[in-house]
């Protein structure tokens, strides 16, 4: 079976491209068919299952400066991808290279296969504070998941949203999650990470952010958050710091709301770099009320770390609570502060939840995830030759 995968973001750092360079990977190790197109100017990593048609023009994405979104030339991606020809087309965004995706499916007569990474809809309705822009976008995703065979869910959390647009429930699979567990493991720990990356390097505990620095991901929460968190730890004489990982368009008023407060603004990091920062951190924190899956806080997880998460996601599902961390109302800013200063307080709870995290984490090895992904194509070729062999 032959898989031609569409996205619009590899080249961004983002759990989305991380996850299918992962997938990528993995086919190739696999011996599967997969090609992976998209269309940008940014740099990409040399993978021999990607291609990337250079696109017609690109221009930055509104409020995310740092992002691009690309015209792709959608008649070369037609050539290219009937001379390959593939069974399944499966399409990973919904934007430009997603749109071409769904057309050249169309066009060759494939069934089609997507996956719902980003909650678009509760994104805009946080971005743009309107609730108005959020419906209008939930009617755009009901309309541009239509013609799909099956519409993959990253956790069992967003499929009450999708199915609120009106997407037919039985056409959703939760995607098995899974991580890279030998990447993010507890024996990556190095408290010489902290100097290396320009943070504080005295002792301390560390409370660790990683994601998109953006308001949708509420982070203005957790700046209120941190500050009474923080002006409390300092009382009671505790040491602790908050370690920013990432940077966005709200980077720089996070910094200005939470001046004076023991924070380190360390930017975007990878490899082995990201995989000590997790192993060597103490508390995990991620507000987020719009992720589909939150895989920074499964990759916290695996590497030994506790959390504290929202309510509301994704997140909420790859972790147990009481056990591994706590779930934490999202829009409770005071709440947030007591957990922070709860279990910063109490090191020998924290380092229970930690080890628990990692042992829950073990179960989702990426291997499995990526064989699931497979399955499920391999069930809708089946389904659309007639044949309506296993199940997805």
């Amino acid at each position: 079976m032959r898989v031609c995968l569409f996205t619009d973001t590899l080249g961004d750092v983002n759990g989305v491209s991380r996850f299918i360079l992962a997938t990528a990977d993995r086919a190739r190790r696999a011996g599967r068919e997969l090609r992976v197109v998209t269309s940008t100017r940014m740099p990409l990593p040399a993978d021999p299952c990607v291609v990337n048609v250079r696109p017609v023009a690109a221009w930055k994405m509104p409020k995310y400066e740092h992002l691009e979104v690309a015209l792709p030339r959608w008649g070369e991606m037609r050539r290219m991808v009937s001379a390959w020809r593939p069974d399944v087309v499966h399409v990973s965004t919904p934007g430009p290279v997603g749109l071409a995706g769904r057309w050249i499916a169309g066009w060759l007569g494939l069934p089609l296969v997507g996956t719902y990474h980003t909650d678009f809809p509760a994104y805009v309705e946080r971005l743009f504070e309107d609730a108005v822009m959020g419906a209008m976008a939930g009617g755009v995703m009901r309309w541009f998941y239509g013609p799909f065979a099956r519409i993959l869910a990253r956790s069992e959390a967003v499929m009450g949203s999708m199915a609120s647009w009106g997407l037919d429930r039985s056409r959703m699979v939760g995607l098995r999650p899974g991580l890279d567990t030998s990447a993010f493991h507890p024996r990556h720990r190095d408290p010489g990470v902290w100097g290396r990356i320009g943070a504080w390097e005295g002792s301390c505990v560390r409370v660790v952010s990683c994601g998109r620095v953006s308001v949708e991901k509420n982070l203005p929460m957790l700046c209120g958050a941190w500050r009474s968190a923080s002006a409390e730890l300092r009382s009671r004489g505790i040491s602790a710091r908050l370690v920013v990982v990432g940077d966005g368009p709200y980077l720089s008023e996070m910094r200005e709301a939470l001046s004076g407060t023991p924070t380190d603004f360390v930017g975007f990091r990878f490899g082995a770099e990201l995989s000590a920062i997790y192993a060597t951190g103490d508390l995990f924190v991620f507000p987020s009320m719009t992720d589909t899956l939150g895989q920074v806080s499964m990759e916290a997880q695996a590497s030994g770390m506790a959390v504290l998460v929202s309510e509301a996601g994704g997140p909420r599902t790859m972790m147990v609570e009481g056990r591994t961390g706590l779930v934490v109302p999202g829009r409770d800013a005071g709440a947030w502060a007591r957990a922070m200063v709860e279990l910063v307080a109490d090191g020998a709870r924290r380092k229970r939840m930690g080890e628990a995290a990692h042992e829950h984490m073990r179960d989702y090895g990426f291997a499995e995830s990526f064989e699931h992904f497979w399955r499920v194509h391999e069930f809708v070729r089946a389904e659309a030759s007639g044949s309506g062999i296993g199940g997805a």
